[in-house]
């Protein structure tokens, strides 16, 4: 089968491997083992290859070059007139060549791929939507156009639009679909949760309870063991609360918000401590904000880091603090909860449905009170943060690389 792939996201070239951001590329790495020819359309980025960027894997894999562009300004809309029939050709040409074509949106070249699919009403297509697909959600116009174009069934032809969360009255080839992180092998290798050091029990002590190869029954030992872990209380009473917010440090993320949090409860006498992963045009900001209220000790900066770094992040941590203003399917808070790092979260997007409307955690406004008040009240009822914890990681850990993988096969076969 021969495989296209649409998509916006920037690539980096080196040595012949293509490069892009590891999380999009990980998944994507679960796609294309289908395919015996694989094409990119995609810009490409002359910059280092980062930590935080990882190559696709595939024995037969080329990319098309193609321009990025946005429409934010005078000179950026001249610029799309100029570069669109050439994007739009390129990416014409690449859908005539393939067998499936596979759209990655929204975004800017995701929309010039939804028109062009129109001219292939007989080729089997998907759509990733990454985004919000709230029906009720602001968004921009070009957000709104792609969504009604991949929802309309007279003009998308053959194809299924992945979407995140479930929404009521929907055309019948919107599929409600996740994304995964971990695998199954990481569960079972992974006991370590969080260290004792933090008050929890260390599972990995007990290599009766890992000796298995069944991740089902593990999951419910290990989940048993935490729920009944009297030393947990005695943490959240008298030991360090860890957080942890992971993602880019921009305005509609809200990084600022969680080191707030942290300061208000270290006002009130609480020992804490926020490990803060990730980097962009916030970073300054937060330094400064570090620096006037004394926070050097409980505020840390890391920076962008590699998964395995995050992973033991999530494992030491007992909450991730993500106020985001607006997310698709938000992997930080999926991976919390895989690790049983109980979220504090927004309302946004299918973030109440992965939360279970707050059983699995937290659903709060992005107001610093209110989350300092629900950090209270855990401390108040640990046994209902234990509870919580637990629904949390035996909803999260059914959806592994594994079980992404198998749904991934169904589609392309």
């Amino acid at each position: 089968m021969k495989f296209a792939i649409i998509t916006h996201a920037s690539h980096k070239l080196k040595e012949n491997t293509i490069f892009s951001y590891e999380p999009y590329v990980r998944e994507m790495n679960l796609w294309i083992p289908h395919a015996s020819e694989v094409k990119i359309v995609a810009p490409i980025a002359a910059e280092v290859i980062t930590n935080i960027d990882t190559n696709y894997i595939h024995n037969n894999i080329g990319i098309i070059s193609i321009t990025a562009f946005d429409m934010l300004s005078i000179k950026g809309s001249l610029k799309t007139m100029w570069f669109l029939p050439r994007i739009a050709y390129s990416i014409y040409k690449s859908m005539l060549w393939a067998d499936h074509i596979h759209l990655r949106c929204p975004g800017n070249i995701g929309l010039i791929g939804c028109f062009v699919q129109i001219l292939f009403p007989n080729k089997p297509k998907t759509a990733k939507y990454a985004g919000n697909w709230d029906p009720k959600a602001k968004q921009p116009w070009s957000y709104r156009l792609q969504k009604w174009l991949l929802s309309n069934t007279f003009l998308t032809k053959n194809m299924k639009v992945l979407i995140y969360g479930e929404w009521t009255n929907q055309t019948k080839n919107i599929a409600p679909f996740f994304t995964a992180s971990y695998s199954e092998r990481e569960i079972a290798n992974n006991y370590r949760h969080p260290e004792p050091s933090s008050g929890f029990h260390d599972i990995s002590r007990h290599p009766e309870l890992v000796s298995g190869s069944h991740v089902v029954e593990l999951d419910k030992q290990m989940l048993k063991q935490v729920q009944h872990d009297e030393m947990l209380k005695q943490v959240l009473h008298d030991g360090i609360l860890n957080f942890i917010f992971v993602g880019a440090l921009t305005k509609g993320k809200r990084p600022l918000l969680s080191a707030e949090v942290i300061q208000k409860l270290k006002e009130k006498g609480h020992k804490v401590h926020l490990d803060i992963y990730g980097d962009g045009l916030e970073h300054s900001v937060l330094e400064q904000y570090i620096e006037a209220n004394e926070l050097g000790n409980a505020v840390i900066l890391h920076g962008n880091c590699d998964k395995e770094t995050i992973k033991k992040a999530y494992q030491n941590a007992h909450f991730l603090l993500f106020i985001s203003v607006s997310e698709g399917w938000p992997k930080v808070v999926a991976e919390a909860m895989f690790w049983g790092c109980l979220p504090i979260t927004s309302k946004v997007s299918c973030i109440p449905y992965m939360l279970a409307n707050g059983e699995r955690g937290a659903l709060v406004n992005a107001n610093a009170d209110e989350i300092v008040a629900v950090v209270a009240a855990y401390l108040q009822h640990p046994e209902k943060y234990v509870e919580q914890t637990k629904k949390a990681m035996e909803w999260s850990r059914q959806f592994t690389m594994e079980k992404f993988d198998y749904e991934i096969g169904k589609l392309l076969g």
